[in-house]
């Protein structure tokens, strides 16, 4: 069999368990066996061991559950609330206010948790009964939280960018460094959307009324609650920035303030740290088990020629470098509405990586690209991941055609915000070149 029929065997073949609902990890790690021993006998099988081992080896990973402890923790911590009712006093007064002010909660949290999940169910939980009992239109209030919710994996520290740093053979600092601009110029979108939208629409987001608000005093005492919040970001990614720590370090020193937080909140005890650590747990294994059956499944199809294969097709569909860049996001777009983005970046970017330099551009900004294509994928349906934390979060009379409703104009908004750092890459690279030196090539 030619590798290009194998090629398209072993893809048609990850659909076929793809439906079949068989966890990705495991999926992956069947099949490699068998096309292993199709296409290279018993002898190979030996090698599918030993590489699936060996991905788990690199230190990178470790900063993986130290990244999701620490969103467990501070989904549990009482920041989000502090933070809620400092957001509610000053923005409360201002038409779509709460929904700006949602939107700049996540966007902080997603600088100090790494994950969507922490961001979107505490914001669900606290915010989105209090935008409902004020009149809020309710595809506003739900998909301004899923969409600020998805910048957690964004905006450093990103559990995913880890992974992702970890297969592309890439910086993790520099991914982080990469992802800030994108991150604030995807909030900064959303907040000028509800805010125009509110000013055309009044009825949408009304504004509080007047015996609702507090006064000056009110307003300055609620801005201790984001006092920590910005010592808990200082320290993590200052403490990459000066070069005190690794990212996976760094990472460590996250996951401790993190509990040092929910201790100064008095939410610390045995019950919250249990549950938080069974969660980082689950989560974990389910990342290292579809790393572990990708790598498998990638040394087999790198074995084969099959990435020289993908290469050349890539290479050969148009004479201009953007329109591969443009096939490969459109790619991306139509995965993410399937798959999680740590699979995702298994599957593909072992063989998208390559081509993307043996074009000339850079592996940093095409990583960035990567992650603001996968925010997308967390809103997208079926099985975008924030439709279904919002579905366990909102009233029974709110159905999932509601949900799948809410989220399109802020889908749009994230296509919009990823041609713009397509178009303009400094917005991606200028922070992390000015931080790390522009990087020497070949």
């Amino acid at each position: 069999m030619s590798v290009e029929m194998m090629t398209a065997v072993m893809f048609g073949s990850i659909l076929v368990v793809l439906m079949t609902g068989i966890p990705i990890g495991f999926g992956l790690g069947c099949l490699a066996v068998v096309f292993a021993w199709i296409n290279f006998g018993p002898a190979m099988l030996g090698m599918i061991t030993t590489t699936a081992i060996g991905s788990m080896l690199t230190i990178v990973l470790i900063a993986v559950p130290m990244f999701i402890f620490m969103g467990e923790m501070l989904e549990h911590s009482g920041i989000a609330e502090a933070l809620y009712v400092m957001m509610y006093r000053w923005f409360g007064p201002v038409r779509g206010g709460l929904a700006m002010g949602t939107v700049l909660i996540c966007t902080i949290f997603a600088a100090m948790a790494g994950v969507s999940a922490a961001a979107t169910v505490t914001m669900s939980v606290i915010a989105l009964p209090a935008m409902f009992k004020r009149g809020y239109d309710k595809h506003l209030a739900m998909g301004c939280i899923m969409a600020g919710g998805a910048l957690g994996i964004l905006i450093p520290p990103s559990v995913t960018m880890v992974v992702y740093a970890f297969w592309a053979t890439e910086s993790v600092g520099r991914l982080f460094f990469g992802g800030v601009f994108p991150g604030l110029l995807l909030s900064l979108m959303y907040v000028t959307y509800i805010g125009v939208m509110c000013y055309l629409k009044p009825d949408i987001g009304p504004a509080l009324p007047p015996e609702e608000r507090v006064g000056w005093k009110e307003k300055f005492i609620s801005l201790r609650g984001v006092i920590l919040p910005i010592i808990l970001i200082m320290v993590v990614m200052g403490s990459i920035l000066m070069g005190v720590a690794t990212p996976t370090e760094a990472a460590a020193v996250g996951a401790g303030g993190a509990t040092l937080c929910a201790a100064i909140y008095r939410k610390l005890n045995w019950k919250m740290v249990s549950k938080s650590s069974q969660a980082t747990l689950k989560h974990t294994c389910m990342i290292m088990f579809i790393t572990m059956g990708a790598s498998a499944f990638a040394s087999v199809y790198e074995a084969i020629g099959g990435v020289e294969v993908v290469k050349g097709l890539m290479e050969g569909l148009a004479v201009n470098r953007w329109v591969v860049i443009v096939i490969i996001q459109v790619i991306y777009l139509a995965l993410g509405c399937f798959l999680d983005p740590i699979g995702i970046i298994m599957i593909t970017v072992p063989i998208f990586v390559p081509v993307i330099m043996e074009l000339g551009f850079d592996p940093v900004w095409f990583g960035v690209l990567f992650i603001v294509n996968m925010e997308a994928g967390f809103l997208t349906p079926p099985f975008g991941i924030n439709l279904f934390y919002m579905r366990a979060c909102t009233p029974a009379d709110i159905t999932m055609v509601d949900i799948y409703r809410s989220v399109i104009p802020w889908v749009v908004m994230q296509v919009i915000g990823l041609i713009v750092c397509m178009i303009f890459p400094q917005i991606v690279l200028w922070f992390p070149n000015l931080i790390f030196g522009v990087p020497v090539t070949g």
